[in-house]
């Protein structure tokens, strides 16, 4: 018979040891899930895309308010990640009582991120949905308030923009709902962005808060439209048209901060013109047309909108509900851009910028070389590629600082490329095989100051110049050895070669009309290379070397690698012609090369 006092205590010891376990996992169990709801949503604080906005945590009770009385409610108030307050606005009065959330087709959403009580106060943000047939969502504005402090500075922060879903793929901006700030310029792999800059799109932006505006239907780039004719879901064609704010010297009004007229005096079209973007390279832009002045009035271009106007009885949330009270929104239209740049249109100067590195996988890559130093490199050091957001090295400027001709465009003999008809000069800092690639970089979500390319010590320069203002360019200096002194110079007069060509009227074309012209440009540059080559072998030259080279697989191999291979040629027959001081051979050879006539040379010896 066992002992009762062994039995007994044997129970104890196991009641306690239970009571201990339960206690220990119910703690731990409780501090898990305390954690959860200080996390919140699953995906928070994780290296995973967050693309939606946090629910509350379980359990929490959701506040609904009745603002007009008709028994269901138009404010649903709640919190998400780390308890920063959320308020939704229903303006199509369909929210019913339980949701945990509004909807995003036609309601409004307004983050109280510095928790101080206020939904649309100063450093709040707010994005808006708007449906014109109640079904999805045809625009969407975001707003992002500036500190008060910042309130007299025009351009301290803050965003006012407007995406219009042209081609109905319910895609708009990107939001990263971690850290509660825009991305818009966040993408998947090269050029893949998460912002709907793909495909037929438009958007209207200022990088200031709506407060500042003077006239809330329009904005500074008013609009960016983005084209798709071959409806392949990406961008064949953009067109940035920019309304610059006049600020008000000394005003203490923040609604004169930031003055718009309704002018566009700043527009630049970019295109590609071998229509060769694809999955993964969603963008490859060839060239860009940049035309600025006076520019026109556009104040008649107006587009009402169903539904713009939000809940009236809901404009007590917001420091300024101007936005919210509008109808409608004045701005070029994809349809009527072009028009308006060449029919209505005052330019002073264009300014032409051609990617021959090819790459450049964002429009600014390839629209803001500008007329200064060739050889001076870095951001704001006074050279082409003075601002921020150009490409180091690898394109090539011209510009036509007086506009006498008018943007249109000509393909020349000195060297078989497409040029801007009445430019004055024109610069390539040469990237022959893109090494120094500047990539996205960090700029885009944060303004930041730099860049995130590495500027190349020395660079081969090109420059073209028109001596005679005829509008074609009749001479071309070569720095290849990166020395910055030009140690070779043709003039097209020396040699008895005409400057003039045909000019390729830019005002009348449309898309596919820049395809066939960068088709014609490549074809007869493969052409002429091709005649190089036959010349090149009756004078001995192996060509071996170049195999590379003499196989292309695309519109722009064609157009690169028939202009290098004769590039190749003409300095290694010049280079024979300068062993056997052969003078009358290196005249006809400049001749033949710059013509972009190789037979001339016939089966003379160098």
């Amino acid at each position: 018979m066992k002992d009762k006092y062994s039995i007994t205590f044997k129970k104890v010891f196991i009641q306690i040891l239970f009571t201990f376990v339960f206690l220990f996992f119910s703690t731990n169990l409780l501090k898990a899930q305390s954690k959860s709801n200080d996390l919140g949503y699953w995906n928070t604080k994780i290296p995973l895309v967050s693309y939606r906005l946090p629910p509350p945590p379980p359990g929490y009770k959701v506040e609904y308010i009745d603002l007009d009385n008709d028994g269901d409610p138009d404010v649903l108030r709640s919190i998400t990640r780390n308890g920063i307050p959320v308020q939704w606005i229903d303006d199509d009065d369909d929210m019913k009582i339980g949701d945990l959330e509004g909807d995003t087709d036609n309601d409004c959403l307004m983050i109280d991120r510095n928790r101080d009580g206020h939904y649309g106060s100063y450093e709040d943000f707010i994005v808006d949905w708007v449906s014109i047939d109640g079904k999805k969502a045809d625009l969407q504005v975001f707003v992002e308030n500036d500190a008060a402090d910042n309130l007299l500075k025009p351009w301290s922060g803050g965003h006012y923009m407007w995406m219009i879903d042209t081609d109905g793929d319910n895609i708009f901006n990107y939001i990263d709902w971690d850290s509660f700030n825009l991305k818009a310029w966040m993408h998947n792999g090269v050029a893949d962005f998460f912002k709907d800059y793909h495909g037929k799109s438009a958007f209207m932006k200022m990088h200031s808060a709506p407060a500042k505006f003077n006239d809330l239907r329009l904005n500074w780039e008013n609009p960016f439209l983005f084209y798709d004719p071959d409806k392949d879901g990406l961008s064949e064609m953009a067109i940035r048209l920019c309304d610059s704010p006049k600020s008000v010297a000394g005003t203490k009004d923040p609604k004169e901060i930031t003055m718009f007229d309704g002018t566009i005096d700043w527009v630049s079209i970019a295109i590609d013109m071998d229509n060769d973007n694809n999955v993964g390279r969603e963008f490859d832009f060839d060239f860009t047309l940049s035309f600025r002045g006076k520019g026109f009035d556009y104040m008649d271009q107006v587009h009402p909108f169903k539904n713009l106007r939000g809940l009236p009885e809901a404009d007590q949330y917001f420091i300024d509900p101007r936005w919210r009270q509008i109808t409608e929104l004045i701005y070029p239209n994809h349809d009527a851009a072009w028009d308006l740049i060449y029919n209505r249109g005052e330019w002073k100067e264009v300014y032409f910028v051609w990617d021959e590195d090819d790459d450049c996988l964002r429009w600014e890559r390839v629209e803001l070389y500008e007329p200064r130093n060739p050889f001076k490199i870095g951001q704001d050091k006074g050279g082409v590629d003075n601002h921020r957001q150009s490409d180091a090295a690898g394109d090539r400027g011209e510009w036509d600082t007086d506009n006498s001709g008018k943007g249109n465009l000509y393909i020349s003999p000195i060297d078989g490329k497409i040029h801007l008809y009445g430019a004055e000069w024109g610069c390539w800092r040469i990237d022959q095989n893109a090494g120094s690639f500047q990539g996205m970089g960090g700029i885009y979500e944060n303004y930041g100051p730099g860049r995130t390319q590495k500027e190349p010590n020395s660079f081969a320069t090109i420059k073209y110049t028109d001596t005679d203002n005829n509008g074609f360019f009749d001479q071309m200096e070569y720095d290849l050895n990166g020395d910055t002194i030009f140690e070779h110079s043709v003039s097209l007069k020396s040699i008895g070669i005409d400057d003039k060509c045909q000019v390729i009227n830019t005002s009348g074309m449309k898309y596919g009309d820049f395809v066939k012209l960068k088709r014609k440009m490549a074809k007869n540059q493969w052409q002429n290379a091709l005649q190089a080559i036959a010349i090149a072998k009756a004078a001995n030259l192996n060509i071996s070397w170049y195999a590379n080279m003499m196989s292309p697989k695309s519109v722009r191999e064609l157009s690169n690698y028939g202009y290098w291979l004769q590039q190749y040629i003409y300095r290694d027959l010049m280079d024979m012609a300068v062993r056997t001081n052969n003078t009358t051979y290196m005249e006809k050879l400049d001749k033949a090369y710059f013509s972009g006539n190789w037979p001339l040379l016939g089966k003379i010896k160098p």
